[in-house]
């Protein structure tokens, strides 16, 4: 993990570069109280390079610092309708790979404050951060030396900016605390098949959580699983011949003391997809590593609230953990198989293999919910081809009517534009639930459709609904006895696309909201 440091001033010895990242050399006049010579060292590189405020990444020489040398990143525009915080993230990120380039072994970031988005010197630091992150397996195995020695943040109108945040922490204690997460997330999300197998990642999961405020317990079981969670089992059947690849379903627990809300999130986790007896060909299957980024959402929060340690909330967790094999004992479509709920789910397409996984745990979460205080449930997929082609790099959110009448998806969507993650707001309608209505006498619920998600009409709303249908959820609407609030969010290739190193979506907007 990178050292940060909070610095109070750029002449500090301890630093062999300057990276300020600002929206404009106009800007840089909020410098001025900090340090005058930093905007006219960059004021007069200006004048040789026209170009130094069109969106790219400048090295300029100074004789005025111990560092001798500035890292000058611009956003290009931020007052454009259209532009968000995103320019931010994305200017530190570029300033660290030049950074890199140079040799920079200490860099000093300096971000320009920003009166249209607060949150601009926490999101260039976390794409600062992003650039520094070493792969898990490369760290276990070559064992290699940090990208930086330190990194050093000084904050301009330190406590005006914390006051601005919604978690009022100093920048650095929370850029410490994400980077924990985020490097958790990135880790299970982004591991191969085999280093974040199921069982690797149980490993991975107790020996992050040990000794924390977060409880894990594990099931690994076959036959208590196949037993309570019938629908996962059957996604696993195939995977059990091999020791390692067999489901676990991953318990986590946070509890902040005289709690006033409780959550529970249920993860996708699914190590790799080959699209089971419904084979995915035509190289669909590459990246199907990153089929477990729910879960790794999950886990990444929990670090978080393992760090931040917030009060009044208790928070359940499972990481539904398994492999859609293909093999003798895979599962096929045609099967009528009965959910924990008793529902009889008719399989029609092996590749919806994540609603199988997660439906029986959401089940269960069903189940504590109703003794909870103030409970809301959540499932966290990347779960379908449709929101990739409906909304892109978005994640979106779908409430069923409890957590639509507390207008909880606009609130995330909301702090999504404040953090630099975008959350789309999907609607559910009649049709989405009747579509999953049994076709035959012998089940209840169809599971999905023939065809993939991409080639079928609101592709992605419509597994929201199964979910609700299988874990009688959608029986504790706004006109029950018990109304129980539930998002659904799919959250596509928010992260990123495989492969190259992930930035945690949705996470940020979920801890920030």
């Amino acid at each position: 993990m990178v050292q940060i440091a909070c610095a109070t001033d750029v002449k500090e010895g301890l630093y062999d570069a300057i990276v300020v990242v600002s929206d404009g050399i106009i800007s840089l006049t909020k410098l001025d109280k900090l340090c005058p010579d930093l905007r006219g060292a960059i004021e007069a590189f200006s004048k040789i390079d026209h170009s130094l405020d069109k969106g790219k990444v400048s090295l300029i020489p100074t004789d005025k610092f111990h560092a001798r040398r500035i890292v000058y990143a611009s956003t290009g525009t931020v007052h454009k309708d259209f532009d968000d915080v995103r320019r931010y993230t994305k200017a530190g990120t570029a300033a660290a790979e030049a950074s890199l380039s140079a040799g920079v072994r200490s860099p000093l970031l300096v971000v320009v404050p920003s009166e249209r988005f607060p949150n601009a010197g926490l999101m260039a630091a976390l794409g600062f951060l992003h650039a520094l992150y070493i792969p898990l397996n490369v760290v276990q195995c070559d064992k290699p030396v940090p990208k930086v020695d330190l990194l050093g943040i000084l904050e301009v109108d330190a406590t005006e900016r914390a006051a601005a945040r919604r978690v009022p922490l100093p920048l650095v204690h929370l850029l410490q605390a994400l980077q924990r997460s985020f490097d958790v997330t990135r880790d299970i999300g982004d591991g191969d098949p085999q280093s974040m197998c199921p069982a690797k990642v149980v490993e991975y999961v107790k020996s992050s959580f040990e000794n924390s405020s977060v409880r894990v317990s594990v099931i690994d079981d076959v036959e208590q699983i196949r037993r309570d969670y019938p629908l996962m089992s059957a996604v696993s059947r195939c995977a059990n011949a091999i020791e390692e690849h067999k489901a676990r379903l991953i318990w986590l627990e946070y509890d902040g003391g005289d709690e006033t809300d409780t959550l529970y999130l249920v993860g996708k986790g699914v190590t790799f997809d080959s699209g089971g007896a419904d084979l995915k060909v035509g190289g669909s299957m590459f990246g199907m590593c990153r089929d477990k980024y729910g879960s790794a959402v999950v886990a990444g929060f929990f670090r978080a609230l393992d760090e931040l340690k917030p009060k009044g909330i208790k928070v359940v967790g499972c990481m539904c953990m398994c492999r859609n094999s293909i093999g003798s004992n895979a599962y096929t479509c045609d099967e009528i198989i009965t959910s924990r709920s008793g529902q009889r789910v008719h399989v029609y397409n092996t590749d919806a293999e994540g609603r199988m996984a997660m439906a029986d745990v959401l089940t269960e979460a069903r189940e504590r919910a109703l003794k909870a205080k103030n409970p809301h449930l959540f499932t966290i997929a990347t779960l379908t081809g449709h929101l990739v082609l409906t909304y892109g790099h978005c994640s979106a959110a779908m409430d069923n009517g409890p957590a639509r009448a507390a207008h909880y998806a606009e609130q995330l969507q909301h702090t999504g534009d404040e953090f630099g993650q975008p959350v789309e707001v999907s609607r559910l309608f009649s049709e989405d639930f009747d579509f999953h209505s049994a076709k035959c006498e012998a089940a209840d619920l169809m599971q999905a459709n023939v065809a993939p998600s991409v080639r079928t009409c609101r592709g992605h709303m419509g597994p929201a609904a199964f979910l609700m249908r299988v874990s009688r959820i959608d029986e504790a609407g706004a006109d029950s006895a018990r109304p129980l609030k539930y998002t659904h969010m799919d959250i596509g290739v928010s992260m990123g696309e495989y492969p190259k190193t992930s930035f945690p979506a949705p996470l940020l907007a979920l801890i920030a909201q």
